[in-house]
This record gives structure tokens, sequence and C-alpha cells, in this order.
């Protein structure tokens, strides 16, 4: 229909400097790092993109989903069927989470560290789901939505 869908390239690295912690608890020094390997690879995956990782290995990823929700669990589905253990894992989105239900199913999981953009207009309802969970959660303030 004549239309088009520009993007331009993120910057080559990991977590941009302007990203802060927006939960109450910040996340630890491995987790940090984890955090950090988590967008390093979340840039490079298709839309809807959910990676968890665990020292520094990506253990699953979901993407292309209509939903979040749904790449989140297709990340949990995959990272369970290659026999590795969730808990203590973080989670990278390459977008904002529309709404807290893939922050709580995360935490049911055992995730205990999430790195996505903020954004929503619901920002303050992911970072309380997060909070009640004891997660640490990070905003980057940048978008990685590659289609």
């Amino acid at each position: 229909l004549g239309g088009l869908l520009g993007q331009s390239p993120d910057p080559p690295g990991g977590l941009p400097p302007e990203t802060r912690c927006v939960t109450q608890r910040a996340p630890t020094g491995e987790e940090r790092r984890d955090l950090d390997f988590a967008w390093r690879l979340c840039k490079h995956v298709r839309s809807n993109a959910i990676v968890l990782a665990q020292n520094r290995m990506l253990i699953g990823a979901g993407a292309g989903q209509q939903s979040r929700i749904d790449s989140v669990e297709v990340s949990l589905v995959k990272a369970a069927r290659c026999g590795h253990e969730v808990r203590g894992s973080v989670l990278a989105s390459d977008a904002f989470f529309p709404f807290r239900d893939s922050v709580d199913r995360a935490a049911s999981a055992g995730v205990s560290a999430v790195v996505e953009p903020g954004g929503s207009v619901r920002d303050e309802e992911s970072v309380a789901a997060a909070d009640g969970a004891e997660m640490a959660m990070l905003f980057t303030g940048r978008r990685a939505f590659r289609h």
C-alpha cells in the first residue's frame, strides 16, 4: 500500500550509558554482567524479542510472536527443552512491556533481573511486579526492536 518501515542500526555494545535501575533492588554485579550480555544478544533477535541468559550464556529466546507474553513463554519453553535451569537467569526485552504479565511470568519461573527500554504507559505496573517479586529491573531508554 505504499508504506515503508525505516530503522536505524542499534549502536554497538551493551547497555547504553543512560540505563537506570527502576526497582527497589539493584542488580548484583553478576546479574548486571548477564543483563549487559542479554541486551547485546536481544538487539539481534527479531520483533517481540525476549532473551534469557545466565553466566553469559544464552539459555532461551523467543521472537516473532504477536505478543510479548508469548515470546516470554517461548523463551522459557526453549530453556527447559534444552535442560537449562531458569532460576537465577536474567531476561532482556527489545521493547517495553505493555502489561505486567510478562514480568509476572518471568518471576514465577525464577528470573531474577530484567532489562527493557521502558516507555509504556503501564511501566509503573511492570516495576511494581518486579518489586513484588524482589527482581531487579533496568530501563535502557532505548528500544532495540528489529523487524
